[in-house]
């Protein structure tokens, strides 16, 4: 009914069996059926009933069993990327980070949640069966954004209602970067990074960004910032070694760069910590 959007009942398609799919729309899908493993990248889909995925253009899902058929259920969302231009949904969809979440950090809706995604889906489905006029993308895309910051909202509760799960990875979180900075890794590797650490604990750098913000009030880059501090501080004070010596053992590759890290935080260069302490 529209040439960039759509909005889907697959209860009305036709049994099939699971496929790899490359996806050149944004897609957001409500699934009421488990039609089989879904494998995005290396990782496995955390899939339930009334799960709400996200994907994004240039994304591959793969549906690993490609034998038994089942029936499609459930509801989605899919438009392309055209619909964005010149609105202010399109300036902003990088800022929903959950596009470029992995499928196994899926939002799990509540009951009512899940009510409110399909009253939007209802809403934005009368919209684009009018007539289209000089209103239509706008009125459309402004349904999609109501809907998208929702998903925010649904989100953050879930940060806080999978607490037990976040507060489990900023543990290893910790676990990882001082097993980082026991090992080689430093002088071989460098400085770690975000991408480095939510590789390590099978996560998108988005959504790991994002659950360590919500759990710590900190970005992950502060807090790898912060444990660096913390380890330069206890070898300044307890060792002989020199300010370049310090700096090339946590990964700096030059030391100009640990000086002024060191004085943005603690507010004296680290000769100076040094003889005050």
């Amino acid at each position: 009914m529209h040439p960039l959007v759509s909005v889907i009942d697959f209860s009305k398609a036709n049994e099939r069996t699971g496929s790899k799919m490359y996806f050149e729309l944004y897609c957001i899908f409500l699934k009421e059926v488990k039609c089989g493993d879904l494998k995005y990248g290396r990782e496995y889909y955390d899939y339930q009933a009334g799960t709400l995925v996200f994907i994004s253009p240039g994304q591959i899902i793969d549906v690993e069993n490609k034998v038994d058929y089942y029936q499609p259920a459930g509801h989605g969302l899919a438009f392309h990327p055209d619909m964005l231009l010149g609105t202010n949904l399109g300036k902003q969809i990088a800022e929903h980070n959950y596009f470029s979440y992995q499928t196994n950090e899926a939002l799990h809706l509540s009951p009512n949640e899940r009510e409110m995604v399909l009253d939007l889906f209802s809403k934005i489905a009368t919209e684009i069966r009018q007539p289209v006029d000089k209103h239509s993308k706008k009125v459309i895309a402004a349904s999609i954004e109501l809907l998208l910051n929702y998903c925010d909202r649904f989100y953050d509760r879930q940060f806080i209602t999978r607490e037990d799960v976040n507060k489990g990875i900023l543990g290893k979180f910790e676990t990882l970067l001082n097993a980082y900075f026991s090992s080689d890794n430093p002088a071989s590797l460098g400085l770690p990074t975000v991408a480095y650490f939510a590789s390590e604990l099978h996560l998108s750098s988005k959504y790991f960004g994002d659950l360590i913000k919500k759990e710590t009030g900190t970005t992950a880059q502060e807090y790898i910032q912060n444990k660096i501090i913390s380890i330069a501080k206890q070898s300044i004070y307890q060792s002989e070694k020199t300010i370049n010596e310090i700096a090339f053992e946590l990964g700096f590759k030059y030391p100009q760069h640990f000086i002024r890290l060191f004085k943005s935080r603690v507010g004296v260069t680290p000769n100076q910590y040094k003889q005050m302490n």
